[in-house]
């Protein structure tokens, strides 16, 4: 690897941890306006794509069983999600996100996207084309 090139890769590493540091921050800001932790909403955004166990949801979380039972008994007082026992097996409980979690995860994430609209405000149309572009080949 030359020393250019590694010096770009340096470079768009510290810029990418920053960035994510910076919005993660703005994130657990925006958070303290609901009555929800940042791993509640973790949980609650996993549970929004389809009910999950709480074994499925602490192995996407990569956190312990008795710490999700945590979270959903919190989320579950608060209205965000509800139990459901599997009518085949009634040893499954799936975890199912109510209409209150899901608008609180519209309106957080809606503030999230006028927080990144604010710093992006100086770039042009086709500079953001090309962000997502980048990001895009990023993520695969």
């Amino acid at each position: 690897m030359s020393i250019i090139h590694r010096n770009h890769i340096d470079k768009i590493e510290l810029l990418l941890r920053t960035a994510c540091f910076s919005i993660r921050q703005k994130g657990r800001e925006i958070l303290q306006d609901f009555d929800i932790t940042p791993p509640q909403f973790n949980a609650l955004q996993f549970l929004s794509e389809g009910e999950l166990t709480i074994g499925e949801l602490s192995n996407k979380l990569y956190l312990a069983p008795s710490t999700i039972t945590d979270l959903i008994d919190r989320m579950e007082k608060g209205g965000l999600v509800t139990r459901l026992r599997d009518t085949h097996d009634r040893r499954t409980v799936k975890i199912k996100v109510e209409e209150k979690g899901f608008l609180l995860i519209n309106e957080v994430i809606a503030r999230r996207r006028c927080y990144l609209d604010e710093l992006l405000h100086d770039m042009t149309d086709g500079d953001k084309l090309k962000f997502v572009d980048y990001l895009e080949a990023l993520n695969r």
